[in-house]
């Protein structure tokens, strides 16, 4: 579990970077973009191997129904991701639709995983998007929703959404985890 938490440590500081320290991001210039990247890509790693490689130390035994608001918020979490980068009318009402979809994605992780590595990992990605959130508000705390963009955005929107889902079902099925119960 140490290997996941180091993951999870150089995930938050990398996206904070920028907010924390400004002058310093600001420093480093375009090659520090790639610098963060590659940090990013390095924690993905950390964290994944190291919550694989977590013993499984059961806290609580989610209920069942969970599975079915689990899948729901699922749902909702892609729709909130893949509509952050189109001008659909939740960007217009969400100022922070990617930050909004990782707190659902872990929100709904929490309710269906017991076990501590999950609790640590799914609790810490929501702390770290409320953090972020919070960071990003009072740096720019006026916000203007960008203009309506076309109805063909939202199809795309929700197209994608489709695909996703698709995907990480069969990724999840390909793992033995049976997403819709």
């Amino acid at each position: 579990m140490t290997l996941m938490i180091l993951g999870l440590a150089l995930w938050c500081a990398a996206h904070l970077f920028k907010r924390v320290a400004p002058a310093q991001r600001a420093a480093m210039g375009d090659p520090g973009k790639g610098a963060i990247a590659v940090f990013l890509v390095l924690a993905v790693v950390m964290i994944v191997l190291g919550y694989r490689q977590a013993d499984f130390t059961a806290l609580w035994t989610p209920p069942a129904f969970l599975t079915h608001v689990n899948n729901l918020l699922m749902i909702l979490a892609f729709y909130l991701y893949a509509a952050s980068g189109a001008k659909t009318w939740v960007v217009r009402k969400i100022r922070h639709p990617q930050l909004t979809a990782i707190k659902t994605w872990a929100v709904a992780h929490l309710l269906v995983n017991g076990d501590l590595a999950s609790i640590v990992l799914f609790g810490t990605m929501l702390a770290w998007a409320v953090v972020e959130v919070i960071v990003i508000n009072r740096a720019v705390p006026v916000w203007t929703p960008p203009a309506k963009g076309p109805v063909r955005k939202e199809f795309t929107t929700i197209a994608a959404t489709i695909v996703v889902v698709g995907v990480v079902m069969a990724i999840h099925n390909w793992l033995g985890v049976q997403p819709w119960g």
